[in-house]
């Protein structure tokens, strides 16, 4: 046991040692006689107990009190001294004080001291634990960063007092580029060494006046509250990116990481914390899209840009129960005959508030929200009952292509749901076309094949789009059970400006012929390029020389005229493009 004395006399001091040396076998004391020492002796070593006289020449029991707290251990305090009145015990003891005991009296001191440890032990157990949940509910447990809660509060708590005085504060958003590829590389236990080296080589951008927070994952956000000027947060970023130029390791390989970084500053970017976060992670979000391993400033558009896509990410969720989305039809036509023998189906948005959408403003959407299967399985519907009601009306026989999404091509009841469409709609499956990509066959070669053979076998027709964009590998095409091939519109526009362009549209044609593949070339908008694809046998042409895309009735008003011109009853509707049997251009509109 460690006693710290405060008594001006000596001989008293000694004595009182001597009696506690007694009740354990370790002692020591120090004796202080005034707050000089005092505050030097709670420096050098931690005592278990203060026993202070009270009225001393330099000093008194209550200014030891003082020096004690200022100290900010907590250490039992007991008066030991002669007659005090009662007023003054009582005066004491509520200003934290644990006990007074009268001098002489070591039957009493005793036990009080052993008392005052133990209560000493137990708070300081309480405040253990007390510090364990909140570290538990206030820190990372990888990195020792502050999390997310913290950061709120301590930011926020800052926030509040540069209202009152004024001046700039900034939050530096850092999201590290392509950590999840290391992580599936290296496990989870080396990629959290990495996470804590990462964690240790910014705390070096902290400052006096920052907080830096782990937010989860591979996400950290840096507060400052010390910034002069907007080359002062020039200053900081640097020195962010420049803590990812050496290499981290994990087990004695290097690994070199980056890092996309946002920047939002107080008060012209925000002026509370969950603001400024949001838009500092929207111009990290920019600069990770830019390529990575640098840093954008928020400017005001990206967060408009940013409600408009929570705005539509909401109403996108409503948009099928709400029967928003629609079907237009682009035409097909066979360039032997002339005749429309096809179409496919395009899907749109008829949004309340912005009109109709073309699929590249949703359909991305409709990914990352996992809303791509419903919107799919909706489109595939909607298409087969539509061309369904085409056949009854005489338009037979006129197939249909739809898109089939990767996530829709991966899901495993796939031709399942095919299946229950085309029975519900009463469409005979030959005149189904589902369209799908080079990348989609590639994913999973094995479960691709089986994919195919199960539709093929209901008597669906698989036509690869996009041809020539992807991977092009003939292997796939003599593995896969595929019966269309769909040039990619980037080559048909520059058919007849660039031989590069004419030489691939030349080799899939011939690829398609030597495989007994048909082919469809799209995006069409010259008599010229027309004339290019009719001298290499393309079988079939979509594009806007023929005509755009369509809602139902105008297709229908389409094909109805087109098969009267064909039939010699002259039609003056100048958005039909029609053939006569030489394959020469009617009404282009």
């Amino acid at each position: 046991m460690k006693v710290l004395i405060v008594e001006d006399s000596e001989d008293d001091a000694d004595l009182l040692c001597s009696e506690l040396s007694g009740i354990c076998d370790h002692f020591e004391c120090k004796r202080v006689d005034c707050d000089v020492d005092m505050r030097a002796a709670l420096q050098e070593s931690d005592w278990d107990v203060v026993i202070s006289d009270h009225a001393m020449p330099c000093f008194s029991s209550l200014e030891a009190l003082n020096v004690l707290k200022e100290s900010g251990k907590d250490i039992p305090f007991i008066i030991y001294a002669g007659d005090i009145s009662e007023q003054v015990v009582l005066s004491a003891l509520h200003n934290g004080v644990h006990d007074f005991v009268r001098k002489g009296n070591v039957a009493r001191l005793i036990p009080s001291i052993k008392r005052e440890l133990e209560n000493a032990a137990t708070r300081r157990a309480r405040r253990s634990a007390e510090n364990h949940v909140r570290r538990l509910e206030y820190y990372d447990g990888l990195t020792g960063l502050a999390n997310r809660d913290l950061f709120f509060e301590e930011a926020g708590r800052a926030l509040s007092g540069r209202a009152t005085a004024g001046g700039l504060a900034a939050v530096f958003f850092i999201n590290l580029d392509r950590f999840m590829r290391i992580n599936h590389v290296v496990g989870f236990i080396k990629a959290g060494e990495l996470l804590r080296q990462v964690a240790n080589q910014l705390s070096g951008c902290v400052g006096e006046k920052g907080i830096l927070a782990r937010l989860g994952g591979d996400r950290f956000a840096l507060f400052r509250n010390d910034i002069t000027d907007y080359a002062s947060t020039q200053s900081i970023a640097d020195a962010i990116m420049q803590s990812f130029t050496a290499p981290f390791a994990a087990d004695g390989v290097e690994f070199y990481i980056t890092a996309s970084m946002g920047i939002s500053v107080y008060p012209d970017d925000g002026t509370d914390v969950s603001t400024l976060l949001v838009n500092a992670e929207g111009a990290a979000s920019l600069a990770k899209k830019l390529g990575g391993n640098n840093y954008k400033y928020y400017v005001k558009e990206m967060g408009e840009t940013a409600h408009e896509r929570l705005a539509l990410e909401a109403a996108l969720r409503k948009a099928v129960e709400r029967d928003e989305l629609i079907l237009h039809y682009q035409p097909m036509v066979d360039l032997a005959t002339g005749n429309i023998t096809g179409s496919e189906a395009l899907v749109r948005w008829n949004h309340p508030e912005y009109g109709v959408l073309s699929p590249d403003r949703f359909i991305p959407l409709a990914n990352e929200i996992g809303m791509i299967v419903e919107i799919g399985k909706w489109v595939l519907q909607q298409a087969c009952r539509q061309t369904r009601i085409w056949h009854d009306k005489g338009f037979f026989p006129l197939s249909i292509s739809v898109n089939v999404t990767a996530a829709q091509f991966s899901h495993p009841k796939l031709p399942d749901q095919v299946a229950d469409i085309l029975a519900e709609t009463g469409l005979d499956p030959q005149y189904l076309e589902l369209e799908i990509t080079e990348s989609v066959l590639m994913q999973d070669s094995e479960t691709t094949i089986g994919m195919l053979r199960a539709l093929k076998k209901m008597g669906i027709k698989i036509s690869l789009d996009d041809f020539g964009t992807g991977y092009s590998s003939l292997s796939y095409l003599s593995r896969f059970p595929i019966d269309i091939l769909k040039i990619d519109k980037s080559f048909i526009r520059g058919i007849n400006r660039n031989s590069d362009d004419y030489a691939i549209v030349r080799a899939i044609t011939a690829l398609a012929r030597s495989l007994n593949l048909s082919v469809v070339a799209e995006g069409i908008e010259s008599t010229e390029q027309l004339e290019s694809l009719r001298r290499e046998k393309c079988d079939r042409v979509q594009g806007y020389l023929f005509s755009k895309p369509l809602p139902p009735g105008e297709f229908m008003q389409f094909i109805s005229a087109a098969h009267r011109a064909n039939a010699g009853v002259v039609d003056d509707r100048e958005h039909c493009a029609i053939f006569d049997g030489e394959l020469n251009v009617g009404t282009i509109h």
